[in-house]
C-alpha cells in the first residue's frame, strides 16, 4: 500500500477483511437511520433500478433481430447495470443490497427487529419508486417509441416473468441476489467512483443476461406490463403476441403471489445467507475460545 503522511489515505482497494468491517459498520448505520430519510432513499433506489429496467427494455427491443441471443442478453444486462450504479454511487437504499445487514446482525451489533424494520421500510419504498416510475413512463407514452415495439417488448418481459412457477421464481431469485450482493460487497473495496462502478457492472450484467429474477426490478417490469395491458392500445397487445408474449398471464395475483413473493424469498436467501452469512463466518466471526 502507498502511504505518505498523516493527511493522505491508503489508495489501494480494500481487502476482504476490511470490506467485511465496512459492511458491518454500514449495516449498523442503515439499521439506525430515521424513517423519513430511509424511506426517501428507498424510493430513490426503486426509481434508479426502474431507470435501468427502462433502458434494458429499449435495448432488448429488436436486439434479437440483428444480434445472436447471447449477445443481445449480454448487452441488455450491461445497460441494466445503470440501476445499481446509480444506487451505489448516487446513494440510495436498495432492499436486495441491504440483505448484507445480516453481517452486522450476526455479529450482534444490530437487533433482529432493527434489521427487519430496515428491510420492510426499504422494500416498501423501493416498490413506490419502481412502480411510480412505471406509471410515469406509461403516462409519457414511452411505450409508443419504435412504432410501439418498445411497449410490445415490455409486455413480453412482463408476461415471461408472470408465467414463472413458484419454485422456479424462488430459485432464480436466489441466484440473482448472490450476484447483486456480490456486486455490492465488491463495491465496498473501492475508494473511487471508477472503482465502485467497475465492481458493480460485471455481476449485474451477468444476472440479467442469465435471466435471474430481481424483486425490485420486477416492481417496475410487471406493473409496466399491467398498465400496458389495462390501458394500452389493442394494437400493442397484438404486437406483443407476435413476439410471443402472453398478456393474459399478466395479472395482479400472478405479480404479487406468483412472482414477487417467491422472488423476494429467493433474494433474501441468496443475499443474506449465501453471501452475507458466508462472509460474516469467514471474516467477522469470533473463533471459539478467544475469550478464554
Amino acid at each position: 500500500m502507498i502511504k505518505e503522511n498523516k493527511e493522505t489515505r491508503y489508495v489501494d482497494s480494500l481487502l476482504p477483511p476490511e470490506m467485511a468491517k465496512r459492511a458491518e459498520d454500514l449495516g449498523v448505520a442503515k439499521s439506525s437511520m430515521e424513517f423519513s430519510r430511509l424511506f426517501v432513499l428507498s424510493v430513490l433506489a426503486g426509481a434508479f433500478i426502474g431507470f435501468g429496467a427502462v433502458l434494458a427494455t429499449v435495448t432488448a427491443t429488436g436486439a434479437d433481430v440483428v444480434l445472436s441471443y447471447g449477445i443481445a442478453r449480454l448487452l441488455t444486462g450491461f445497460v441494466f447495470s445503470l440501476g445499481l450504479v446509480l444506487v451505489v454511487i448516487g446513494g440510495a437504499e436498495l432492499f436486495t443490497g441491504n440483505n448484507l445487514i445480516v453481517m452486522a446482525w450476526a455479529n450482534r451489533r444490530v437487533a433482529t427487529v432493527q434489521m427487519l424494520r430496515n428491510w420492510l421500510i426499504v422494500f416498501l419504498g423501493n416498490f413506490v419508486g419502481a412502480a411510480g416510475l412505471a406509471a410515469a413512463v406509461f403516462v409519457s407514452g414511452h411505450y409508443l417509441f419504435g412504432r410501439g415495439q418498445v411497449g410490445a417488448t415490455a409486455l413480453l418481459i412482463a408476461s415471461g416473468k408472470s408465467g414463472l412457477g413458484f419454485f422456479e421464481a424462488a430459485m432464480l431469485g436466489i441466484l440473482c441476489n448472490v450476484l447483486v450482493c456480490l456486486a455490492v460487497w465488491m463495491s465496498y473495496s473501492g475508494r473511487t467512483t471508477i472503482d465502485k462502478m467497475a465492481a458493480v457492472v460485471p455481476p449485474i450484467t451477468a444476472f440479467v443476461a442469465l435471466g435471474f429474477e430481481h424483486s425490485i426490478a420486477n416492481m417496475y417490469f410487471i406493473p409496466a406490463g399491467l398498465l400496458l395491458k389495462w390501458f394500452g392500445p389493442e394494437t400493442l397487445i397484438i404486437q406483443s403476441k407476435l413476439l410471443g408474449a402472453q398478456p393474459e398471464l399478466i395479472t395482479v395475483e400472478r405479480f404479487l403471489l406468483g412472482n414477487l413473493v417467491p422472488v423476494t424469498i429467493g433474494n433474501v436467501i441468496g443475499g443474506a445467507v449465501l453471501v452475507g452469512i458466508v462472509y460474516w463466518f469467514v471474516y467477522l466471526r469470533e473463533p471459539e475460545g478467544t475469550d478464554e
